[in-house]
Formats: structure tokens, C-alpha cells, sequence
């Protein structure tokens, strides 16, 4: 049993949970947060600690943003896309188990004081913007490191934001571009 709490979307989503790990969760019902959802969200914050472990699109990096600024302690895990991806649709619910718990074994938690180790500059340089495959190999490096897909602010954001080393990093990046030759 998870000690923390996992903040899903949706029912269908703490169905995926469930088949992977033993975990409470509470779902959010979409953006449209209740009172009583972030009442109990806080309890469990306050009580256990959460993991928000939103869908790997925009609608849930939105809920992500305004769960971390109320709760800035918070774990997050995140799902690669392309694990997330089944029948046209995006979410937790499509997961598979392995999936759900290779995220919640590379949980992450956002840095008090961010650093400036990583820059817009350096992925330019490592071809992880600006080239045809950078997108690609941006997710790749995401999912290995546990932050997620992003454009390059918001990579830069979350390697600074989530203590990302550099070594972390170079071993991530080795990996995914020794694959790709």
C-alpha cells in the first residue's frame, strides 16, 4: 500500500491504479474542483502526503499547475504519452500496470528554490530543440528522467524545478541517443 495519496482525474483512472499498485485515490472530476474534493485533497496532503499522477495532456498538466500551487509539497509522477495512448485516447485509464508503477517508482518533487543548471541554450545544442527528431527525443529523455513530456520551457522548467542532476541527465540523454543509432 502507497503511503501517499494519488490524485487522479477520474474514476476510469483509479481503475488503472488499482490493477497496478494497492493506493487510495481521489479523483478530481476534471478541472471543475468541488470544495469538498480540495478539502479532501488537503486532508490527505496534510495527513499522508500526495502524488498527483494527472493524464499526460494539456487538460491534466492544467490540473497538475493548480494542484501544485495549493500544494507545494506535493510528488508528481508522470506517464509517458505514448504509454498513455490507446483507441484515439489519452489518459491514466490506458496505462498499462507496468506503466503505472515505472511513473510511481520515478516519483518527483518540485525544488523550494529551483536552480538555473539547464538551459534553452544547451538543449539547442543537444539537438533537443530546433531538430526534426527533438521532440521525440525530449519525451524519451521525460520518461526516463520521470518529468514528462514538454516543449523546451517547460523541459528546462522541470529538470531545473524537480533536482534533476546533471549527471541524471547525462546518463538519460546517453541512453536515448545510443538507442537511436
Amino acid at each position: 500500500m502507497l503511503k501517499e495519496v494519488l490524485i487522479v482525474e477520474g474514476k476510469s483512472d483509479t481503475a488503472a491504479v488499482r490493477r497496478a499498485v494497492e493506493a487510495d485515490c481521489i479523483t478530481t472530476g476534471g478541472f471543475h474542483f468541488t470544495r469538498r474534493t480540495l478539502e479532501n485533497i488537503a486532508a490527505a496532503y496534510k495527513r499522508r502526503g500526495i502524488i498527483i499522477l494527472t493524464d499526460p495532456d494539456s487538460a491534466g498538466e492544467n490540473i497538475r499547475k493548480f494542484l501544485s500551487k495549493r500544494f507545494p509539497n506535493a510528488k508528481h509522477a508522470y506517464i509517458p504519452r505514448d504509454e498513455a495512448t490507446a483507441n484515439d485516447d489519452v489518459g491514466v485509464e490506458q496505462a498499462s500496470p507496468e506503466s503505472i508503477r515505472r511513473a510511481l517508482s520515478k516519483v518527483r518533487t518540485l525544488e523550494l528554490n529551483p536552480r538555473e543548471e539547464f538551459t534553452a541554450a544547451e538543449m539547442i545544442a543537444l539537438k533537443l530543440a530546433g531538430g526534426d527528431d527533438s521532440s521525440r527525443l525530449r519525451d524519451k529523455i521525460g520518461a526516463a528522467l520521470g518529468i514528462g513530456y514538454g516543449n523546451v520551457k517547460t523541459f528546462v522548467r522541470r529538470l531545473n524545478n524537480y533536482g534533476v542532476t546533471r549527471a541524471e541527465f547525462t546518463e538519460a540523454l546517453k541512453n536515448v541517443t545510443s538507442v537511436n543509432c
